[in-house]
């Protein structure tokens, strides 16, 4: 049976090139384990007014990179899956502080694969604790809180993938993963005129545009990779 690391991060902001991490969480059976790091610049007040992890909350801590919990998890994800919601950002943010992660599960990914109805109006973390009505304790944009929804998310999850294609842990584990490293087909639009509206609505009501937006997608030097792929299924299907 596969290692199953259940991480969460509190960062310096969003920029996994030079933003850098906090606080770290992970769970990993009947064990928890939370830490403050300094990072190598001030923190800002607007990754304060998120999180509430001030510069004198941080000031005895040691940096991340070169700790014994840095350590700790490469030692645990050499040999495990990574559970974390949008886990691409948390794998991305590791990474900058020297640690390599070869697998993972992104929740994030997952929920939105799985429960594809309009009644979902989104996917964060959070809302999904209280939409879904799962009984966890712990406080909003603090690690250790996080990575219990986390672990509860999860689970509802991996129960999920297990009924519905008939299959053992296993295989639902494997499932999840390629979930979580392929495109994702988004429902609506994230940004610009038709923000929060169905492509498919629009695809119906203004093609010129939903391909104006493809062609612009696909000229970023970084496309992003989700709008590209919803973007042309969504126009094949028309």
């Amino acid at each position: 049976m596969d290692r199953i690391i259940f991480l969460d991060t509190e960062t310096t902001g969003s920029d996994t090139t030079t933003d850098r991490l906090c606080q770290v969480a992970f769970r990993e059976g009947e064990e928890t384990r939370v830490e403050y790091f300094l990072p190598p610049f001030p923190i800002p007040v607007k990754a304060m007014s998120i999180h509430h992890i001030t510069n004198e909350m941080v000031a005895l801590s040691p940096p991340f990179k070169g700790s014994d919990m840095q350590r700790d998890i490469q030692s645990r994800l050499s040999h495990g899956i990574m559970v974390a919601h949008n886990a691409r950002f948390d794998k991305a943010m590791l990474e900058a502080e020297g640690v390599t992660v070869p697998r993972y599960i992104c929740t994030y990914r997952v929920a939105h694969t799985l429960d594809r109805s309009d009644r979902i109006p989104e996917y964060k973390l959070q809302y999904l604790r209280y939409f879904l009505n799962l009984n966890v304790s712990g406080s909003a944009h603090d690690a250790a809180g996080d990575v219990n929804v986390l672990y509860a998310l999860f689970q509802r999850l991996l129960a999920k993938v297990i009924e519905e294609r008939q299959a053992n842990e296993q295989t639902a584990l494997h499932y999840m993963e390629e979930i979580s490293v392929s495109p994702l087909l988004l429902r609506k639009f994230p940004f610009g005129k038709y923000y929060g509206r169905m492509i498919s609505e629009i695809v119906a009501s203004d093609r010129k545009y939903v391909e104006w937006l493809l062609d612009r997608q696909k000229e970023n030097p970084l496309p992003e990779a989700d709008m590209v792929f919803s973007l042309s299924h969504y126009l094949s299907q028309s």
